[in-house]
């Protein structure tokens, strides 16, 4: 399915030394580089607005991440590696463009993408920004700011979490709204802040069924596990790469010599990734929607916004620098819900490229 673009954004199929992939760009290409990765259930469509708003003289590149919209659906996420195959097909980019540094975006699991490439590769990057971003510790099972898992095995984590019905409507391509558990539903409940819809609600849409659905797709494979509730991470797709189990050690982050400036923005009202989010084992057992919860002490809700912020204040120490800035009134997307308000402190961000 092929997601039409708005006017004054390019669209071009790339091969770089890693994948096959459509990549979306607007403005100048002698301008500032600024690397867009996009979230989970959606593709670079969605950047397509922020795109068109870059203040003169920046070039807004965004791919169709390994997994999603128009990506080479034979490339596949080795889950054991984290996030780093998005990580490395991002910096691949980079290389197949010229390009020595730019700055970097990313929501949800764009984020998680940008935490290994702040650790491996800082030098690239101007600057980052983090919008709603994956916690550092990744996704389910951890129960406090430092990432302690719940479990030895990382159970409550993974590919084995994901609703079946929201899957086998992504593969049907549904867009209907008969289901809670439609795509259309779910990204009006969990991803927006109800009632707000987007004007662009079929394009977004159309590239959240876009996504790659299997076994080493979305959702991905996973294993039983004696311990609550009963499933642990396996080794293929993103969901399992988000697992906390391959997250690898964020503390390294302190360490790095080149500390770029970091932005972190995130909607008031985000249900996606928050201290108690939607869809995190702990706080759905906790109101009884996933039997036999053995408790806050031992499977508490994931407090990731307290993560993040941890995280960062620890980089802050160490010589970085971060700014929070928390949109009112807003979901998942501060970008697409209201962008005058991100843009403005976005576009501030960007014009201040100074290293630590």
């Amino acid at each position: 399915m092929s997601v039409p673009t708005l006017d004054g954004i390019g669209a071009q199929r790339v091969q770089t030394k890693r994948l096959a992939t459509r990549i979306l760009f607007a403005g100048p290409e002698n301008g500032i580089p600024v690397l867009f990765l996009h979230g989970n259930l959606t593709s670079a469509t969605w950047w397509e607005e922020t795109m068109r708003a870059l203040p003169t003289g920046f070039w807004g590149i965004a791919p169709d991440q390994r997994g999603y919209g128009e990506a080479d659906p034979r490339a596949k996420i080795d889950a054991t590696r984290g996030t780093r195959d998005l990580m490395d097909d991002a910096v691949a980019l980079l290389d197949h463009l010229g390009i020595e540094q730019a700055h970097v975006v990313g929501n949800s699991m764009g984020g998680s993408v940008i935490w290994p490439m702040l650790i491996s590769s800082p030098q690239r990057f101007l600057s980052a920004t983090l919008v709603s971003p994956g916690s550092p510790y990744g996704f389910g099972g951890t129960k406090d700011v430092d990432g302690t898992p719940c479990h030895a095995d990382f159970a409550g984590s993974g590919g084995g979490l994901a609703n079946r019905e929201l899957i086998d409507r992504i593969a049907a391509g549904d867009r209907s709204l008969e289901s809670p558990f439609s795509p259309r539903a779910a990204l009006r409940m969990l991803v927006y802040k109800p009632p707000f819809v987007p004007a662009r609600e079929e394009d977004l849409l159309s590239a959240a069924l876009t996504t790659h659905i299997g076994p080493q797709g979305l959702p991905g494979d996973a294993v039983s596990s004696p311990n609550w509730p009963h499933v642990a991470p396996g080794q293929w797709g993103l969901a399992n790469a988000t697992s906390p189990k391959y997250a690898g050690a964020i503390d390294r982050l302190y360490g790095v010599q080149s500390k770029v400036s970091i932005l972190w923005v995130r909607g008031s009202d985000d249900l996606a990734v928050s201290d108690a989010a939607a869809s995190c084992p702990g706080a759905l057992g906790a109101k009884g929607l996933i039997p036999n919860w053995p408790g806050p002490e031992i499977f508490p809700p994931q407090p990731m916004i307290g993560q993040t912020r941890a995280v960062l204040q620890r980089y802050a120490a160490a010589g970085g620098r971060f700014r929070e800035v928390v949109i009112e009134d807003t979901g998942h997307v501060p970008f697409i819900e209201r962008p005058a308000a991100f843009n403005e402190v976005f576009h501030e961000h960007l014009s201040r490229t100074t290293r630590q």
